[in-house]
């Protein structure tokens, strides 16, 4: 199978008829209308695009959305280069460019590579325990230091482009354009209050677009499709695609950055690159989603292994295997819709590892029936390809899951999909004020008590099937009453309950050979977050610093949950005890450009003149700043300093009569 078949020949929401040309590390390669840069490097067979931070590891595509840990990319050249950014957001246009970042030489042959083979030197907070001495050679380290801080380079060259700042004001502000935040704007609307919708992708629609879901017997796409049409002929409803809400502020004030024009190679004339939106609402619909969470095994940072909802996503929304060869690697349901879907787009799926001992339901049976192996109460414990995955180990596990108890059985494999269950998003509640809690039976932490007028619905409350996330949406939209009429949802298969894992034995002892990633993008190990804890950190915010989990663009995205639960393992306290950490503004990275807007270079502060100002000027005043206004200094002369004018002006005033200009103060003394 070429790279070519990786394409499926139809479907996806991509425009065939639209072929683009983008470069990736100087490489030409093609891809379509509705691509992403990442969905388009799958499509081309591109496995490994960036190393890791600290180990300089070889890293894959892992996610299809903003919580993309691994591959960050340098996007254009010259004066529009922009680091960090995630090739599952960047929408691609023809002649993007896009390079791989910490690396060097090359992608495939980088000297930073040896810090992985030297991994035993840099644990948790090495470099306070190693910079500290001797004192005379922090002026060495520092440049060491320097060169080795970040990952892609900023821009040299002053931005070309324009940024805008918009205020808004409405009874209705829904954060996401998923089935839940659908619902609800649908439902404000018909009430006749005033409603934005605002969603970070390109198109509305958040999940319906990336699984196999049916509403009214039809695609979910396609009703996501109706809706939008609906709300986009009334007056009362403002769309904002391509606009992440960043931070939730006091008295339900939100800001949102909207990328204009981020999917395009230069912006049109008179149109900003990005908007920053200042919203105020009288109410507040969160439909944020959630994010599904990776399991944590040996090896679980190797490209080609890839969280099955985006596996997932990559056949329904761009029409693009992932893999030609997977294993699914999960603890609950959901990762079942996946494999079928896979299998179903031709994808060879050879097995199932499912940490549960006992499994049932529907989902099991089609699995079964389409041929594919389930190996219950078993887990990956080892995976083989450096630069991309070849194969995977699997083991049956004691009643515990902490040791396994049977001989290896390996599995050839370009592509794992792992699920181990899902985080409810709630960075936006938590920046509102709103207080969590951890449900024992969904592993995650939820919405508990709100402190402002909002509301959180849908998969972002906990609810994950379907029904119920339009149900919940509608009527959070119309305030409370109940939508007379909801969409027909297929009925969610009976499922079996979650195996909660957080840590996935492997084959040797933790911290001995092989890493258990915990953060991806700064190469925290579930080694690294032991020993934070028995070196006495018991505050998770200090665990955090200390071992710089959660610290990434992705605020911990895919993290932070993983992290606190084997925080909690290893102090030997429940996960509510241990607590999170906070989710600070922004949700994720915004560019400078945005927050400044118009205000800089002569618009960065205004002027102030006094009425004198053009006086002043004509005798060869100099001036400086004093607040907002200039004021002159003093008088210059031909070539004299400043303390020959100042001492000319001193004689002048003594000797006849002064001026001092103080309308900065609303009055002239003479």
């Amino acid at each position: 199978m070429s790279a070519d078949d990786l394409r499926l020949p139809d479907g996806g929401q991509i425009d065939r008829s639209r072929p683009l040309n983008f470069r990736f590390d100087g490489r030409w390669y093609r891809g379509y209308a509705g691509d992403t840069l990442a969905s388009a490097l799958l499509a081309n067979g591109v496995r490994m695009v960036g190393r890791s931070f600290k180990y300089h590891r070889p890293r894959g595509i892992m996610t299809a959305g903003s919580e993309e840990p691994n591959a960050l990319v340098q996007l254009r050249r010259h004066e529009r280069t922009e680091p960090n950014v995630r090739a599952t957001q960047i929408e691609l246009f023809d002649g993007l460019e896009a390079e791989s970042q910490n690396r060097w030489p090359s992608l495939k042959f980088d000297f930073g590579a040896v810090n992985n083979a030297l991994g035993r030197l840099f644990p948790a907070g090495f470099y306070y325990k190693t910079f500290m001495w001797p004192k005379g050679f922090w002026k060495t380290y520092e440049v060491v230091i320097r060169h080795a801080a970040g990952m892609g380079r900023s821009p040299e060259q002053p931005d070309p482009d324009r940024y805008d700042k918009m205020h808004a004001h409405c009874d209705v502000l829904v954060v996401g354009g998923g089935p839940a935040g659908l619902a609800a704007a649908r439902a404000a609307a018909a009430t006749g209050a005033r409603v934005i919708l605002a969603d970070e992708q390109p198109a509305f629609g958040g999940s319906l677009l990336g699984n196999g879901a049916r509403i009214d017997d039809a695609p979910g796409a396609d009703w996501a499709a109706s809706v939008v049409e609906e709300l986009q002929d009334r007056d009362n409803v403002r769309l904002l695609p391509r606009t992440t809400v960043i931070g939730y502020h006091d008295h339900n004030y939100l800001t949102a950055v909207e990328r204009v024009a981020d999917h395009l190679a230069v912006p049109p004339p008179h149109r900003p690159r990005q908007r920053l939106w200042k919203i105020r609402a009288k109410q507040v619909v969160l439909a944020t989603g959630a994010i599904e969470r990776p399991l944590v095994f040996a090896d679980n940072d190797r490209p080609g292994v890839m969280l099955a909802s985006a596996a997932q996503c990559y056949v329904h929304r761009y029409g693009v295997r992932p893999g030609r060869r997977a294993v699914v690697f999960t603890n609950n349901d959901s990762a079942y819709g996946a494999a079928l879907d896979m299998a179903a787009a031709g994808v060879m799926v050879t097995a199932i590892v499912d940490l549960r001992p006992d499994i049932t339901g529907s989902r099991v049976d089609r699995a079964r029936e389409a041929g594919i192996a389930i190996y219950a109460g078993e887990a990956v414990v080892g995976v083989y390809g450096a630069r991309g995955l070849t194969a995977v180990d699997v083991q049956r596990l004691d009643d515990s899951g902490t040791a396994v108890v049977s001989l290896p059985r390996r599995l050839d494999c370009d592509l794992l999909a792992v699920s181990g269950g899902w985080n409810p998003t709630v960075h936006l509640f938590s920046q509102s004020g709103g207080r969590l809690r951890f449900d024992p039976e969904k592993s995650a932490f939820v919405p508990d008590t709100s402190r402002q007028v909002e509301r959180t619905v849908g998969a972002a409350k906990g609810d994950f099937d379907l029904e119920t996330c339009i149900a919940d949406g509608a009527a959070a939209g119309a305030a409370g009453v109940q939508a007379s009429s909801l969409s027909a949802v297929e009925a969610p298969p009976e499922q079996t309950p979650m195996r909660p894992l957080w840590l996935v034995p492997g084959k040797a002892a933790l911290g001995r050979g092989a890493k258990h990633f915990v953060d991806f993008q700064n190469d925290v190990t579930a080694a690294d977050l032991n020993l934070a804890a028995r070196e006495g950190y018991r505050s998770i915010e200090h665990v955090k610093r200390y071992t710089t989990t959660g610290m990434g663009t992705d605020q911990g995205k895919t993290s932070n949950v993983n992290a606190l639960a084997i925080v909690a393992g290893t102090l030997g306290v429940d996960i509510e005890a241990v607590g999170t950490t906070t989710f600070r503004p922004p949700y994720t990275p915004a560019a400078f450009g945005a927050f400044a807007g118009r205000d800089h270079g002569d618009f960065l502060d205004p002027e102030r003149k006094t009425p004198m100002h053009a006086w002043h000027v004509t005798n060869g005043a100099v001036f400086e700043p004093v607040g907002q206004w200039l004021r002159p200094r003093y008088y210059q002369r031909g070539q004299e300093d400043m303390r020959a004018a100042v001492a000319r002006e001193c004689k002048a005033a003594r000797d006849s009569l002064g001026v001092l200009d103080a309308t900065t103060l609303g009055k002239i003394d003479i």
